[in-house]
Order: structure tokens, then C-alpha cells, then sequence
């Protein structure tokens, strides 16, 4: 259902970016949706994005605690995951608060501020993309840890987390920079 919402969204922001379809929608300075401040600044993550987070983390906290392989495998996981969700949080997600303003055909100047988080997302996407090849790894020998521990949730997990990095490559992280291509788009309205 997300999948289909998100990829809904990205084909409205991509008619907008390539045929200029801005009477789609009224154009509007007002946020009925606009992302409050956090952390990120002005942008906030989606509170969808931050529960599903939430819960990886806390479902890999009790597995690094389930001693033998599966821990241990758990543990490697966490080493190489916990900075790459640091860098999700700072640079490649917040910019995804700006997807229900930006799909209801809102925008204002205050948004080019996002620019920043997805230039540094456009530049660091080789690091992403290895990151996520390092947590496949590590996910391969948790997958295997518990498989053969027979640990349910430990496979689960495995299997969860590889799906999340998948839909990270194949439509996070892309709405993101699309968000930021858009925004550069609509900026040339702010110099009038």
C-alpha cells in the first residue's frame, strides 16, 4: 500500500518536473501538511519512516542480545548499520517530509533549503549504495546465524531489513533526489 502511494507520488512529481503540469494543482504558499521542525531543521521525516526505524533498531538491539552466532552475527550488523541509519536521518530522509506538499502542488522558497541534503545525498550515493552491500553481507551471515539456531525472529528480521534496504535503492532514496530536482526546478520562482 505505501509502495503504491509513494510510487503514485513520484509519477505526479515527475509529470510536474517533465511537462510542466503545475495547473495539476493550485499552486499554493500555505502547509496544511508542511513538515515540522526537528533535528533536521526544517524538514522532518516522515513519521512512518521514523517508526519503521525505530523498530529495526530495537529488533536488532534484542537480537545482538541473543548470544551464540545469532548475537554475535546480530552485533556485526549493528556495527555497520548504526551509522548508515545516522546518515539516512541526517541527509537522506528528511527531505522526504516535502512529499505531501510537493504532490498537492505546494511549494515555497522556504523549501530550497533541502537542496543541501540532497546535493549531499547525490554525492554520497556510491557510499550509500556500498554501505548497503556491507549490510547485505552482514544480513547474509545474521540470515545464516539464525537459520541454523533456529531463531524465528532472528531470520525474520533478516529477511525484513533486506527488503527495507531494497526499497531504500529502488524508491527512498530516488524520490529523494527527485524531490531535490524538483525543488531546483521550482526555484527559479523564488528570484522574481
Amino acid at each position: 500500500m505505501a509502495t503504491r502511494f509513494m510510487g503514485t507520488t513520484v509519477v505526479l512529481l515527475v509529470a510536474e518536473l517533465l511537462f510542466g503540469t503545475a495547473n495539476l494543482h493550485a499552486q499554493s504558499n500555505t502547509h496544511e501538511h508542511s513538515p515540522a521542525t526537528s533535528g533536521h531543521g526544517q524538514f522532518e521525516i516522515p513519521k512512518a519512516m521514523q517508526i519503521e526505524h525505530e523498530a529495526l533498531h530495537s529488533d536488532l538491539a534484542k537480537l545482538t542480545k541473543a548470544g551464540k552466532r545469532t548475537g554475535e552475527a546480530a552485533q556485526k550488523l549493528a556495527s555497520v548499520l548504526d551509522p548508515h541509519f545516522q546518515k539516512e536521518n541526517e541527509y537522506a530522509l528528511p527531505p522526504l517530509g516535502l512529499l505531501v506538499a510537493l504532490s498537492e502542488g505546494k511549494f515555497d522558497c522556504t523549501m530550497t533549503a533541502v537542496l543541501q541534503l540532497t546535493d549531499k545525498l547525490q554525492a554520497d550515493m556510491p557510499s550509500m549504495l556500498a554501505e548497503h552491500k556491507d549490510i547485505t553481507a552482514a544480513l547474509t551471515q545474521l540470515r545464516s546465524a539464525a537459520s541454523s539456531e533456529k531463531n524465528a525472529e532472528g531470520v525474520k528480521f533478516a529477511d525484513e531489513l533486506a527488503t527495507h534496504a531494497q526499497t531504500e535503492e529502488q524508491i527512498t532514496y530516488p524520490t529523494a533526489l527527485l524531490i531535490g530536482l524538483y525543488v531546483k526546478e521550482k526555484a527559479h520562482q523564488c528570484h522574481r
